[in-house]
């Protein structure tokens, strides 16, 4: 199977879309490797830093990438991923502490701009966007908006939805590992599953396959995407990786974790690794599979044609 379309790509081949030295041949190499396994395209994720760190690596990246046909070939647009999420230990995750911010249109502004017409997916915490202020605008702009790392009540989770909130970043992880055991993110996203795109990483350690069995079934293959959260080691293998500031020891089970064993940190699965999952663990059809790998993804950006955001 191949002409996966991937939403969260934080680096592939060896190569960390967030380091601040990112060269022409890195990313060529990238979009060598994402080609070679299958992928017919992505979006480029930038995650959470201080401002104007997260610009220069927004403005580098849509730089090469304008140079170098491959990349725009296969990078269909810029996913950014923070720094407005829940600063609160368990939702966060990975995303450093220092960098996490409320939202704001001023810096949201700074982000896209820097990204030149690039984006497409922007990944925030609803109960950190005052009067969802920056939502309607990037969807008022055509840019898709997600929750994740977060913790929006109900209420909150709905008016963001009407507010244009459609998609949901890898549902099950950017969470504590114990949560209330009714009234927690995952079943208030699951609740109104109709109205948003959820997506999971099926790599069987950030969501156990039995409990995205469960996802899959109470959602609808319909109303979700798989994508990876690929980091730098996805298609190699075990070794020594980055992420942002992250200094990964990647072992055999190919599962990114931090250092303290604390929590996840991106993953290092491929797509054509996640169908093979899809099939053998979950038993699910080749149609069911290509909805959640290749068609699905390309749904949910139906209305991201990332349009200027204008800094004034």
């Amino acid at each position: 199977m191949s002409d996966f379309f991937d939403l969260q790509v934080n680096g592939y081949g060896g190569v960390d879309f967030n380091q601040d030295a990112l060269s022409p041949d890195d990313l060529h190499l990238a979009c060598e490797r994402l080609k070679n396994d299958g992928v017919s395209g992505i979006l480029a994720t930038v995650i959470s830093e201080k401002l104007e760190v997260m610009q220069a690596r927004l403005s580098t990246l849509a730089r090469l990438r304008e140079a170098d046909a491959l990349a725009r070939e296969m990078i269909a647009g810029i996913h950014i991923e923070g720094p407005f999420l829940n600063e609160t230990a368990g939702y966060r995750g990975a995303h450093p502490l220092d960098a996490m911010r409320r939202a704001d249109i001023d810096a949201m502004k700074r982000l896209v701009g820097a990204a030149q017409g690039l984006t497409r997916l922007v990944t925030l915490a609803p109960e950190r966007d005052a009067g969802l202020r920056v939502t309607r605008m990037l969807c008022e702009a055509g840019i898709v908006v997600a929750a994740g790392h977060c913790d929006p009540s109900l209420d909150k989770l709905e008016a963001a939805i009407d507010a244009g909130l459609s998609l949901w970043t890898h549902l099950g992880n950017g969470c504590p590992m114990n949560l209330p055991r009714h009234d927690n993110i995952i079943q208030r996203a699951l609740s109104l599953s109709e109205r948003l795109w959820l997506c999971f990483i099926a790599d069987g350690v950030h969501v156990p396959f039995f409990a995205l069995k469960n996802y899959l079934r109470a959602a609808g293959v319909e109303r979700c995407i798989i994508v990876t959260d690929a980091i730098a080691p996805a298609s190699l293998g075990p070794g020594h990786y980055t992420l942002g500031r992250w200094k990964l020891d990647i072992g055999p089970d190919m599962v990114a974790r931090a250092p303290d064993g604390s929590h996840l940190v991106g993953a290092a699965i491929t797509m054509r690794h996640s169908a093979a999952n899809l099939q053998e663990h979950l038993g699910l059809s080749r149609a069911q599979i290509e909805a959640l790998t290749i068609i699905n993804p390309r749904r949910a950006l139906a209305l991201g044609q990332g349009r200027a955001i204008s800094p004034s």
